[in-house]
């Protein structure tokens, strides 16, 4: 796909559109996670009665970091980029959907988001699970392959991968993912520049 004829682009949020602030292992020492388990998983497979407790603190926890969320390099010029474009966009986030709001609303892109279209951990099965993105695609009545997805991680790769649609990795100094990634760029902004035909 050549990106800068793509007019269906869906998001990560953490670390891709914000600074990574995330400290996944000092999170599963503080929820006794085993260090090499993934935190929603570990989560989903626990009693009700002790996840729910876990997923409180969880909450609580990313409300603080939501607040106080800063935009990744070149971020916000490459979504209201794509919007000037009427380009429509998406979030599909392990992060909870209210949270995901306040993040976009502390680093200055609370509009450029219709809420429908910001899938969090409890509208969409997590991530590298396809479902989100197949969901928005049904949204928008355009076949996977019209998608890009766009993120800083694995997930978000086996995800893109999972659904047929296209990957961007963004915001890493190098691609550890090359049979993963469709595009690689180093930051949002290194991404707006190659958006130019």
């Amino acid at each position: 796909m050549r990106l800068h004829e793509a007019r269906h682009w869906v998001f990560d949020m953490d670390g891709t559109l914000t600074l990574a602030v995330h400290d996944f292992e000092a999170i599963k020492r503080s929820l006794d996670i085993p260090l090499e388990h993934d935190i929603l998983h570990h989560l989903a497979a626990l009693p009700e009665e002790v996840a729910a407790a876990k997923y409180a603190w969880l909450l609580e926890h990313e409300r603080e970091l939501a607040l106080s969320a800063e935009p990744a390099p070149g971020a916000i010029d490459l979504v209201r980029a794509l919007k000037d474009r009427d380009c429509r966009l998406g979030i599909l986030t392990r992060n909870a959907h209210e949270l995901a709001l306040v993040t976009l609303q502390a680093i200055g892109l609370g509009d450029c988001f219709a809420s429908a279209d910001i899938l969090g951990r409890d509208e969409a099965p997590p991530k590298p699970h396809p479902g989100g993105l197949l969901h928005l695609a049904e949204r928008w009545q355009v076949a996977p392959d019209e998608l890009v997805m766009v993120g800083d991680y694995r997930f978000d790769l086996e995800c893109a991968r999972a659904a047929g649609a296209c990957s961007v990795l963004v915001n890493l100094t190098q691609n550890p993912w090359p049979e993963l990634a469709d595009h690689f760029a180093e930051d949002c902004a290194a991404l707006r520049s190659s958006l130019v035909p």
